[in-house]
C-alpha cells in the first residue's frame, strides 16, 4: 500500500509518500510545495493544486492523510492555511475517495507515544522509523512523513478518520 501524507501550508506544504506493508512503513520520497508570498493568492492555490495533483499521479497512493488545521491564534494565517488545504483536497479528491486526517496530538501520539511531543521528538522518530540517515528538511516534509506514518499506524482503525 502506499500512502501519501500532506501537512497543509500555504508558502510550504510538506508532503512525504511511504509504502506500508502491514509492519514497517518504507519510505518512497519526501519534500515540499513552495509559494512564494509575493505570488497572488489565487496563483499560490493553483501552484499548490498543480503540485498535489503531480504528486497523487507520481505516486498513485491508495490512501492519503493530512494533518487537521488546528490554530489558537493567528486568524489570518488560519484562513490562508484552510484555502491552501481546500485547494490541496480537491486535487486529492480527483485522485481517490481515500481521504483522511489526523489532528496534530494523535499524529504525534502515534510517531512518537506521546501526544504532547514536541517538533524535534517527532522528527527524531521519523527518522528513526523510517532508517533515515538525517532528519528530513524541511520541517514540513518531515511532518508530511509523520502524517504518513500516522496513517500506517492507524490502518485497522482506518474508517474513524475517513474525510
Amino acid at each position: 500500500m502506499t500512502i501519501l501524507g500532506i501537512d497543509p501550508g500555504l508558502a510550504t506544504m510538506g508532503w512525504g509518500a511511504i509504502s506500508y506493508d502491514g509492519v514497517k512503513p518504507r519510505i518512497l520520497d519526501y519534500g515540499a510545495l513552495i509559494t512564494p508570498p509575493d505570488m497572488p493568492m489565487p496563483q499560490r492555490l493553483l501552484s499548490l493544486f498543480d503540485g498535489v495533483e503531480e504528486l497523487c499521479k507520481r505516486f498513485d497512493p491508495d490512501d492519503i492523510a493530512m494533518e487537521e488545521l488546528f490554530f489558537c491564534k493567528n486568524v489570518t494565517t488560519a484562513i490562508a492555511v484552510g484555502e491552501a488545504r481546500g485547494a490541496a483536497m480537491v486535487a486529492m479528491r480527483k485522485h481517490t475517495n481515500n481521504l483522511f486526517e489526523y489532528t496534530p496530538m494523535q499524529i504525534k501520539q502515534a510517531v512518537t507515544g506521546y501526544g504532547k511531543a514536541d517538533k524535534k521528538q517527532v522528527q527524531q522518530m521519523v527518522k528513526l522509523l523510517l532508517n533515515l540517515p538525517e532528519i528530513p528538511r524541511p520541517d514540513d516534509a518531515a511532518d508530511g512523513l509523520a502524517i504518513a506514518i500516522t496513517h500506517a499506524h492507524s490502518m485497522r482503525m482506518r474508517q474513524s478518520y475517513r474525510i
